[in-house]
Order: structure tokens, then C-alpha cells, then sequence
């Protein structure tokens, strides 16, 4: 009997140093770092032209969106979950380029694109025109989970949205009166420089970066080291001819890979989509071993500011180093990493 119980106590005294080391394990789990970033689109945004009420709007709104994402991160959560929490809150405010906010097309309606990607197997969603769509964001992570297909566009995408019980709203549901007088005063520069010029793309390349584009984002670094990225936009205004941005463009407006980078970009969707620039920025440092920051700063402030694009990203590493480089006046933009306080930011330093 004494032998029994002395081998039980040495099993017991054996397993300890096992024992304790899972329970370190765990608890080292818990001290992984973890981040979040989010955009609300960058352009002209001269400080003169906002009233302290108004960025205190945009303040309060990406505060909200930020924290809806990092709350997920902070209990364990996944990536992918808080990109899309954090992303539904700017879809559904009417102060952002997405979703409600969405600009107007030539014709005076709403045509949205969003996508979606999982830098765990480089899954990727993505939809691109779609009119009748609550939260597009939403539906592009059905395709991508739900779909064999990585884009889905138009009435195709919205008939696929039907199968998997996507909210519809009316085309009207995105209406806001700023973006309409928007749409107004860009068609008429549009028709006066057409008269001048007979050509649309000339029309609309004189148009100030403001009309060009706004988008939302958000990139995320879980605790299990995930990284995941999101972007949602209604494009530019006063869009023709069913015009895609980079957006939906997998690699050139989102990106993500784990170990590498997570990146969401907001610009002159042309130049993004050309230039490749959210798969550029992670290739230089996965293959270059440059920083985020480096990497992030080399393509927005260099590349793509001598090609004549402009625009800016927020982007993550596996790290949760965070970077939200832009060429422009301003970016609306939010990072929190770990248990910090939000870091929020519309200018260079402010």
C-alpha cells in the first residue's frame, strides 16, 4: 500500500514541472500582443474647414469604431471578428465614404464595394457594385466563406447575398444631403470641363482629390496571431460606366498575411489598383525585411507620390507595430494596441 502511494505521488511530483509549465503556457497566451487600426479615408481635410463640433463627430465615431473591434481582441477574440465590428460602425454612420455615407454615382445612386481578407490562409472576399446592401463588408466575408469565389459584382453579388440572408435596405437608405450637394457641385465642374476638353477622364482628373475617393478600413493583430484586414467604400463621386476602385481589389486597397502585414488603403483607387500598393507594402517586408513603417512610408510618401497617385493606409505586422502613412492633408484614422488608450488622430499630429 505504501509503495502504491508513494508511485502515485511520484507520477503526481513528475508532472508538475509539466503542469506548471502549461499553466505558464496559457498565461503567456494571454500577455500576446494584440492591435488594432482603422481609417475612415484620407483627402483634403484642412483643419480650417471642420468646426470643433464636427471633429468632435469624427472623434466620437471612430473612438466607437475602434473600440467595437479591440473589445473582441481584448477577450480572445479573432481578427477577422473585430475588423468587421469595427468596419460596421463606419458603414452605418453617415460621416464616412461606406455604407450610409456612400458618395453618389453620375446618375444619383449608391454602388458600394468592400472585401475582406484572412491572413491565416490567404482567404480573401470580396464584392463590388452592389446597391441594396446594409453593410457590405458583411456580405464580402460571405463570399469568402461561404462562396468557391473570391468577387462577386452587382446583381450577381446581391443575388448571392438573398441565399445567405443579407440585410437589403433601398438604394435610398445611403442618401445624406452633404454627399448629394457633393455630386451636384462635381457634375457641374464635370460638364464645364467637358465642354472644354470632350473628354470625361480629363473632366474627371481635374476634380480635387475630395471627390475622388473616401473609404473606411480596419487591420487587426489577435492574440493568437492572426492578422486580418477589411476596406468598405462607396467610390468616387460621380462615377460612370460601373467603375470598380481598389477596394474590392484584392492587393491593391487590402491585404493580409500572416507573418507578414495586414494593410486596408484609402485613395485614388486607380493609382492603388495600378501600383499594387497594399501587396507591395507587405512583398517589401516579408521579402526585404523592412520595417512596417519603412515599407509603408516607401510606397505611399515615394512610389506613389511620384507616379502622381495620393492616398495613404493604415497597416499592422505580426508584431502589432501599426503604420498610417498618407500623402494627402489628412486621415481620419484610430490604432490601439494592447490595453493602451486609443490613439486618435484626422491630421499629422492630431
Amino acid at each position: 500500500m505504501k509503495n502504491k502511494l508513494f508511485n502515485r505521488l511520484s507520477v503526481g511530483m513528475s508532472l508538475m514541472p509539466l503542469l506548471i509549465g502549461l499553466s505558464f503556457n496559457l498565461q503567456a497566451d494571454d500577455n500576446k500582443p494584440f492591435a488594432i487600426a482603422i481609417h475612415g479615408g484620407a483627402g483634403t481635410i484642412n483643419e480650417a474647414d471642420l468646426s470643433e463640433v464636427q471633429q468632435q463627430a469624427y472623434r466620437d465615431k471612430l473612438q466607437q469604431a475602434i473600440e467595437a473591434g479591440h473589445k473582441i481582441l481584448a477577450q480572445g477574440g479573432d481578427s477577422l471578428d473585430a475588423v468587421q465590428a469595427a468596419i460596421n460602425v463606419l458603414e452605418d454612420s453617415p460621416l464616412f465614404n461606406a455604407g450610409v455615407g456612400a458618395v453618389y454615382t453620375f446618375d444619383g445612386k449608391h454602388e458600394l464595394d468592400a472585401s475582406v481578407m484572412d491572413g491565416r490562409n490567404m482567404a480573401a472576399g470580396a464584392v463590388a457594385g452592389v446597391s441594396h446592401i446594409k453593410n457590405p463588408i458583411n456580405l464580402a466575408r460571405a463570399v469568402m466563406e461561404k462562396s468557391p469565389h473570391v468577387m462577386l459584382y452587382g446583381q450577381g453579388a446581391e443575388e448571392f447575398a438573398i441565399s445567405q440572408g443579407m440585410e437589403f435596405v433601398p438604394n435610398q437608405h445611403f442618401d445624406t444631403t452633404h454627399r448629394y450637394n457633393q455630386l451636384i457641385d462635381a457634375k457641374k465642374k464635370i460638364i464645364k470641363s467637358e465642354l472644354q476638353d470632350n473628354d470625361y477622364q480629363a473632366s474627371v482628373n481635374k476634380l480635387d482629390d475630395n471627390y475622388k475617393f473616401g473609404t473606411v478600413g480596419a487591420v487587426a493583430l489577435d492574440k493568437q496571431g492572426n492578422l486580418a484586414a477589411g476596406t468598405s467604400t462607396g467610390g468616387m463621386t460621380a462615377k460612370r460606366f460601373g467603375r470598380i476602385g481598389d477596394a474590392p481589389v484584392i492587393g491593391a486597397g487590402n491585404y493580409a498575411e500572416n507573418g507578414t502585414c495586414a494593410i486596408s488603403a484609402t485613395g485614388h483607387g486607380e493609382f492603388f489598383i495600378r501600383y499594387n500598393v497594399a501587396a507591395d507594402i507587405c512583398a517589401r517586408v516579408k521579402y526585404q525585411q523592412k520595417s512596417i513603417i519603412q515599407a509603408a512610408d516607401e510606397v505611399i510618401n515615394q512610389r506613389l507620390v511620384e507616379a502622381g497617385g495620393t492616398g495613404g493606409v493604415i497597416a499592422i505586422d505580426a508584431k502589432g507595430n501599426i503604420a498610417t502613412p498618407f500623402n494627402t492633408s489628412g486621415m481620419y484614422r484610430a490604432t490601439k494596441v494592447g490595453d493602451e488608450p486609443a490613439n486618435i488622430m484626422i491630421w499629422r499630429d492630431k
